[in-house]
């Protein structure tokens, strides 16, 4: 992943996650201001009742004004203008604030005038088995405004307003677990990212200096091949042959692993060139078809396409063709069978290589094309490889612009199409062609997308 994408990923998350704190923030503000406004409203109703009710049981009037006042956030002080009976002021306060729905614990006491000190009445609880610290209690400061009053103060306020905003809580919560994981997430992400680059500075280091001595062997195969000795021996002639093929063949997986790092670094470019289809196909054919017949199989071709032209990258074209026969070959069931099949149809043409090997299960399809993956077969491997061939071929028909499907069955074998837009002169194929430029252009920035 490129550094300006992964900056970018950072900013977006950023103020992403800022604004979605922001929001939390306003609506758990929002949620307890209105909780405790809805408290305030009660507790003054309720208070106001309980004036009342010792009102009216006294015989005497309210003050006209300032009945019940607030002076803290879990303070207030109720005037009432005549004497108040402890027992029956209890009874009023349980009862309206029972009848309000405010389960919340409360203190109260009563200004005395004769000593001019507040009496402490009582610590009422709603809850029975719970534990309080009394030495918190009984702070009940004298209001000097009037002369009979009584003052209730809510020591577990906070509580109570936190026990109501649960919810709140919780995805408080959530988001700050979610936080957490994002700020995980791109700590691996840019560990990964450092072990990825590492990863493939030391495989194209590598895959760099392996090229020095394959040429150096390749020319002392030449060399010892071709001496007078090894010609009039066939046993040395033979172990020559066998360091020639399989010098070359090193060099092919050491070519497809450079070629594959210049497509995923976006240093690779196609050498485009107009070519008849039948043609290469048919040479492609009669090269693959001997080493199919050196295990007993066959390769059969069916080449209907006349005198139709792609426009492509030869070398690459053959290349993920011969990977194709290649994959049919090793992985036939006991002799390969395989038929190549060619034809046009609606403007492209469709290859179709089709086998009676071993086939794919469709848990493995999805992944099929992944680079580096193979289809586990436990801890035989009959077949080597690296798990590039297929992602080869896959990525080379993603910069063409091809379309590549495969179908299999466990036990019965594999087909694999390949879907190339034909080269058509004409004014007729414009807007085919540019149908065309397009979806290449799409494939190519998934491509890019996909690979950082």
């Amino acid at each position: 992943m490129k550094n300006s994408l992964i900056f970018r990923v950072i900013l977006l998350g950023a103020i992403a996650i800022a604004g979605i704190i922001g929001m939390q923030a306003y609506w758990v503000i929002n949620t307890w201001n209105i909780n405790e406004e809805e408290f305030s409203k009660k507790a003054s109703l309720a208070l106001y009742r309980t004036a009342c009710g010792l009102a009216d049981l006294s015989g005497g009037d309210l003050p006209p004004r300032n009945i019940v006042n607030q002076r803290t956030t879990n303070y207030y002080v109720v005037n009432i203008d005549s004497e108040i009976d402890d027992d029956h002021l209890e009874y009023f306060l349980q009862k309206e604030f029972e009848r309000l729905a405010l389960y919340v614990d409360f203190e109260y006491a009563v200004y005395d005038c004769t000593t001019n000190e507040m009496m402490y009445g009582n610590y009422c609880s709603f809850n029975p088995g719970k534990q309080t610290d009394l030495t918190e209690l009984g702070d009940l400061p004298k209001d000097d405004k009037f002369t009979y009053y009584f003052s209730v103060k809510f020591p577990n306020r906070s509580g109570y307003l936190l026990g109501k905003m649960q919810l709140s809580i919780f995805f408080s919560a959530i988001l700050m677990i979610v936080l957490i994981f994002f700020a995980y997430s791109m700590y691996i992400m840019l560990r990964q990212k450092r072990l990825s680059e590492l990863q493939k500075d030391f495989i194209n280091n590598m895959t760099h200096e392996f090229k020095t001595p394959i040429s150096t062997i390749k020319i002392s195969a030449d060399v010892f091949q071709n001496a007078p000795e090894v010609q009039n021996n066939p046993r040395l002639l033979r172990y020559a042959t066998i360091i020639k093929e399989q010098n070359k063949r090193l060099n092919s997986q050491v070519e497809k692993v450079l070629q594959l790092a210049r497509i995923e670094q976006g240093n690779f470019e196609l050498k485009l060139e107009q070519f008849p289809v039948a043609e290469t196909l048919n040479a492609i054919v009669n090269s693959t078809a001997v080493q199919a017949e050196k295990q007993g199989g066959t390769l059969e071709s069916d080449i209907r396409l006349g005198d139709i032209h792609i426009e492509a990258d030869r070398l690459h074209f053959t290349n993920i063709l011969h990977n194709l026969l290649d994959n049919a070959i090793k992985y036939c069931c006991e002799r390969p069978v395989i038929r190549l099949s060619a034809y046009a149809s609606d403007q492209q043409v469709t290859i179709k290589i089709e086998d009676k090997g071993v086939g794919i299960s469709k848990e493995h399809m999805s992944r099929i094309f992944s680079k580096f993956y193979r289809v586990p077969t436990g801890n035989v491997h009959k077949v080597k490889g690296f798990g590039l061939g297929l992602y080869y071929v896959k990525s080379i028909c993603d910069a063409q612009g091809w379309q590549l499907d495969m179908e299999s069955t466990p036990g019965e074998g594999t087909s694999v199409y390949l879907h190339i837009p034909v080269l058509q002169p004409g004014f007729q194929s414009w807007w085919y062609q540019l149908r065309t430029y397009f979806s290449k252009y799409l494939r190519k920035t998934a491509t890019r997308l996909t690979n950082a």
